[in-house]
This record gives C-alpha cells, structure tokens and sequence, in this order.
C-alpha cells in the first residue's frame, strides 16, 4: 500500500483494519545475485540502492535478530554535515541532501527534523578551529554560520554562560541539521527495498563464508542453512572484526560500547541540537520531551551492549557544566551500541581483498547520520566495482599509503597515530 492521506482516510473509515505488513518476513533462498549482511539503516539501505538505482532486486538482507536490533536503533538521532575535511565533507553533504528527500523517496514518514544544530566553542583557538570549519563548509555549498557569544546567548539563554572553566564565548551554527527518528529510517528502508523485491531475513546469523575453488566468496553460512550469493557485502557495525574474521581478514578497527541516555520528559526547552566544546557531549529533545545526550565511547574494547558508571558519570558532568539546571531531572533509560572504531575515525567502503567480498564499516561516531549516503556508495560499488566518486577516499588501503582522514583524532586511539 502506498502511503498517503487518502490512505490514511480510507483506513480510518474502517477502523485501521486493513493494514498490511509493511515488508515481507522472507524465508531464505539458495542463491541471490547479492547478500548484505547486516539488517540496519546501512545494509538496508544499500539494498534499496541496489534495486530502485540499478536495477538489481535478487538481494537478500541477512539480519541475526531483528530489523534494527542493534545500532540503528541506540542512537541520538542526529544528522548533520558540518566537517571540514576532503572526502567528509562531500560525502556528509550528499548524506544530508538524501535526508531531506527520504520521506518522498521512500514514501515513509521518518520524521526528519531540521532543528539546526550548534556546536560551542569555549577558547580563542577553539573559535579559529570552527571559523576554518565554516569556511571549508561554506566553499562546498554546505550552510555554516559562525555566531558570537552575543548571539549564542540570545538564541540559548538557558545555557551556563559565564562559566567560570568553560566559558561559552560562541558557537557554529549549520540550521539544516538536526534529528530523525532512527526506528523509523530503519523501517522506511525495510519497507521501500521489500517493495523493490529485496528479501529481508531476520534471524538468521551468518556463522562463516563459503569459497569456491579459486577461494572467492560464493555464499555463507547462516543459522539458517547455506545461501549462495554472487557478491557479499558486510555491514554489521560493531560486529565488522569478528565477521571480517571469518574470512580470514583483520581489519584496522576496534570495537568500543558508545552509550546514550534518555531523561524523563520536561517542558520544550531544545530547539535543536546542542554540542559541548569544553567535552564530548551532545544534546537534543525528543517529541516526548526527553532530553537525548551522549558522549565519550567506553574506553575498553567490548563486543557488549551495555556500558559502564564511570562513563555514565563523565557524560552527566558534562551535561551539568553546560546546563546545570537539569541537575534534578531524572535519568529514564541508557543504552549501548558497539561501535566499529577505525584508528583514523573515518569509515571504510571498498572491496576487501577476498573476491567477492566488500566492506562498509568504521563508522566510529557517525554511522546514522551517514544512513543514506553510505547506502547509497556501498550499493555503486557493489553493482559497479568501482567507488563511488564520494568514497573514494574511505579505501581500505589508505592506512597503507598514509592517507588518513582524521577529522578530529576521534579513532580508538588517536593517540597512537
């Protein structure tokens, strides 16, 4: 069914009675032109990519629980694209501008929302740092605006100014960010690349690979049997290294519990999204009236999804020295994603050196935000074999060559560089 008000009307005139399911729960086959493994925003979205832009529907999405059981639903929704580097910059714009035709694309309300987002800087150093930012932004056609503490202050008065460490001395502003709702992008995809004929198979756990003679990758394993597949794409987030290893592959990436909260709902008071320059912390609010915030990533390796107190502790600091009023707002819930976390902070998209298997992984903090893009060049090479003119910069060998991508030394140990 296609979504619409008159659907809508005609729904509501016999109860709502008449909805179908808005994607099929397919049973596996022997053999697809493609497997994606992996059934979140980025698999999915690969998938859908693959059918409406190029035509190839004999895809199957393998997912070991359900559709959006692991990051893509614990997340803080936020989609910008205010980086300032070559190969992010492009990429994260072509990320944004696909966000804001999502819902007609795929004809599914994920409630894209484009509050604006500002991120505050605190030092003289800082406020040059931002000011190449915005420049680097603005030369690629990205909307930047670098406002004064004046003007921060008249569009965030409730923010701790004058504090006495972290003063607020202004901000970055690009207004065309701003939050999604991350469940929904996940079923928005789902259901859009179902129609195309894409096979979505939930629990079903890839357990290995197999190899033909020539040791190309013709199918995997699953819990669910063997299915051959032409070529194979992985995107299974914080999962990259143990499946990579399956294939005989260790890839530059280690896998961090990032952690993200929900407070009891409050009054409207965020209008968009706020980031903290003197720390690593972030904030927006639900249409609940949760506040929704994260920070810092665990700083051991874990395959968990579950996170620690002394994480907990650094994230509502940082929280109570931006705005120390939510003092006594109580926390609802927490949650915790694996992260894949590559040594520069930049992901990687590009065959693997095994035949017939390709990666989409690395995404450090930015996995949600980047949904729709990375979709989008994951599925160009996949149906091309060739990197899409946006990732060509996220090749797996760039770490061999020297050609980091190090936006902000925010790797698993940027310190290492």
């Amino acid at each position: 069914m296609k979504y619409s008000i008159f659907s809508l009307a005609k729904a509501a005139l016999t109860g709502h009675k008449g909805w179908g399911r808005a994607w099929r729960d397919a049973a596996p086959k022997a053999h697809y032109d493609v497997v994606i493994i992996g059934g979140g925003g980025h698999g999915l979205a690969t998938a859908y990519h693959l059918a409406e832009r190029y035509g190839i529907r004999n895809v199957a999405v393998l997912e070991k629980g359900w559709i959006g059981s692991g990051n893509a639903g614990r997340n803080t929704t936020i989609i910008r694209s205010n980086y300032g580097l070559p190969g992010n910059t492009g990429f994260y714009e072509l990320s944004m501008k696909l966000w804001e035709r999502m819902e007609q694309d795929l004809n599914y309300n994920t409630m894209v929302s484009q509050r604006g987002i500002i991120n505050l800087y605190h030092s003289d150093a800082q406020r040059d740092a931002f000011a190449r930012r915005g420049n680097t932004m603005r030369i690629n056609g990205i909307d930047a605006e670098l406002l004064d503490k004046a003007a921060v202050r008249k569009m965030l008065p409730f923010l701790n100014h004058d504090n006495a460490r972290f003063p607020i001395m202004g901000g970055l502003v690009q207004r065309r960010g701003g939050t999604a709702r991350h469940d929904a992008v996940v079923w928005g995809y789902a259901r859009a690349a179902d129609r195309l004929g894409v096979d979505i198979i939930q629990n079903c756990e890839v357990t290995g690979f197999v190899r033909d003679h020539n040791g190309r990758v013709a199918g995997v394993e699953t819990s669910r049997g063997r299915i051959g597949a032409g070529k194979v794409g992985m995107a299974v987030a914080g999962n990259s290294s143990r499946v990579a290893a399956m294939a005989g592959l260790r890839l530059p990436i280690e896998s961090h519990v990032l952690q993200a909260f929900v407070s009891e709902a409050i009054k409207p008071l965020i209008p968009g999204v706020i980031t903290f320059g003197a720390g690593h912390f972030y904030v927006s609010q639900s249409d609940k009236g949760g506040l929704v915030f994260g920070g810092d990533i665990d700083g051991y390796n874990s395959y968990a999804q579950r996170g620690n107190m002394p994480v907990i502790e650094d994230v509502c600091e940082g929280g109570m020295a931006l705005m120390p009023m939510i003092g006594r707002v109580r926390m609802l819930r927490n949650w915790g994603g694996i992260m894949d976390m590559s040594m520069d902070g930049t992901p990687i998209i590009d065959k693997s050196p095994v035949d017939g298997l390709y990666v989409n992984a690395g995404w450090c903090y930015g996995g949600f935000k980047a949904t729709p893009a990375s979709g989008l060049v994951f599925a160009h090479l996949m149906a091309t074999d060739t990197p899409h003119e946006e990732a060509r910069r996220f090749r797996l060998d760039r770490f061999e060559r020297g050609a980091m991508i190090d936006e902000k030394g925010q790797g698993a140990q940027p310190n290492l560089h």
